[in-house]
């Protein structure tokens, strides 16, 4: 653990310091944002943004739980990615039943607070991902944290379309859409990261 907190000569400490930074940064980032988002998705009365902070609230609570992961050995470091995983698809799957209940409940969003969050998020993402992309080739639990940043980045593009189909439109469509989209990521990265992780156990046993 005290390599999360302090610099060190040895490559393998260092590594984990820098980990450790950028994953620090991601957890103030998405949790931040993520509070916002709620929200922003509630007085919006979008689905895709509610979504999105979602994800973003799990990214935080995942990147806390990577964080802590980082001094663990790789036994432990695996179980936490399928931990990360198993989470992951429980969000995934929330956000669709969620979408398949807005479907039947229609109300119109605010296109214009979507089109805001959404570019906004996209920002805050494409930062996360940045910082965290020199470890995204590490062990399962790091690349999780990496692979929810990318797919945040790419799930905001789709909410920013959306809102301007929503102002097209005029119906709330492309905003379920567009959320059932999201839930794919969450379910496709989730599949994933389950995969990575069982191979991290595998290595340690």
């Amino acid at each position: 653990m005290s390599a999360i907190f302090k610099p060190s000569r040895n490559p393998a400490n260092r590594r984990g310091y820098e980990a450790g930074r950028a994953l620090w940064i991601v957890v103030l980032l998405n949790a931040g944002y993520g509070l916002i988002e709620i929200v922003g998705g509630v007085v919006a009365a979008s689905q895709s943004v509610r979504a999105d902070a979602l994800d973003f609230i799990g990214d935080g609570v995942i990147s806390l739980l990577g964080l802590i992961a980082i001094g663990w050995g790789l036994s432990a470091r695996g179980k936490a990615a399928l931990l990360q995983g198993i989470f992951l698809g429980l969000l995934g799957a929330g956000v669709l039943v969620a979408t398949a209940y807005r479907a039947l409940v229609h109300q119109q969003p605010e296109a214009d607070l979507m089109g805001i969050l959404g570019a906004i998020g996209l920002v805050i993402n494409v930062a996360s991902a940045v910082v965290l992309l020199p470890h995204r080739e590490g062990d399962a639990n790091v690349r999780a944290v990496w692979l929810f940043s990318r797919n945040d980045a790419i799930g905001n593009v789709p909410v920013v379309i959306a809102a301007l189909l929503v102002a097209w439109t005029r119906t709330p469509w492309p905003d379920l859409v567009v959320a059932v989209v999201v839930a794919g990521l969450f379910l496709q990265s989730s599949f994933s990261i389950i995969r990575d992780a069982r191979g991290d156990l595998r290595r340690a046993a």
